[in-house]
């Protein structure tokens, strides 16, 4: 018997169309001074997981049709450890937050050891302390208004995201669905 392809995949919860805007033009803008890859606007929900194609679409269909639109606030313009966390916006983990987190994560059969930590990324990049530092304040310089933002989490995607690959070249959109309001 074939080995069936497996994947990694990981879920998305998409700002609503107000509000993904303004976020893409400060990941542009950190981008064009910092460097690093494009990627849209997004919150991870559940991160990455290797599956089958069919097994990731079924578990995603069965996440989305549980799962209300929901609204998150922005703590503060943060900086992270590694790669993907380099430079974010974290958000407050509201019981609303924490419960789409959870329910995504139960659909998919994750059991991991890392508290979920609600938030934006705005910028993958190898920098060093200093850089992360001059984004977060290049952050804030380009748009003042960002702690205490509330915005709508309104989709969900699901998609391919080898984290190898930092070019994110192979990331794909596999399907997104709307989310009842």
């Amino acid at each position: 018997m074939d080995e069936v392809k497996k994947d990694v995949y990981s879920v998305w919860a998409l700002p609503d169309e107000e509000t993904e805007p303004r976020f893409r033009m400060l990941m542009e803008a950190l981008r064009s001074e910092f460097s690093g890859p494009r990627f849209d606007p997004h919150v991870t929900v559940v991160g990455a997981t290797t599956l089958t194609e069919e097994e990731a679409k079924k578990m995603f269909k069965s996440a989305c049709d549980g799962l209300k639109a929901y609204t998150a606030t922005v703590d503060r313009v943060s900086t992270g450890t590694f790669f993907y966390q380099c430079v974010f916006l974290l958000l407050k983990s509201t019981p609303e937050v924490m419960k789409a987190g959870e329910h995504c994560k139960n659909h998919f059969k994750c059991s991991t050891t890392t508290p979920y930590m609600p938030h934006l990324s705005l910028l993958y990049a190898e920098l060093d302390e200093e850089g992360k530092k001059k984004a977060q304040e290049k952050a804030y310089t380009l748009d003042n208004s960002l702690d205490g933002l509330s915005f709508r989490l309104n989709r969900l995607a699901l998609c391919k995201t080898d984290t190898e690959d930092k070019t994110l070249e192979s990331w794909e959109k596999v399907a997104v669905c709307n989310l009842n309001p």
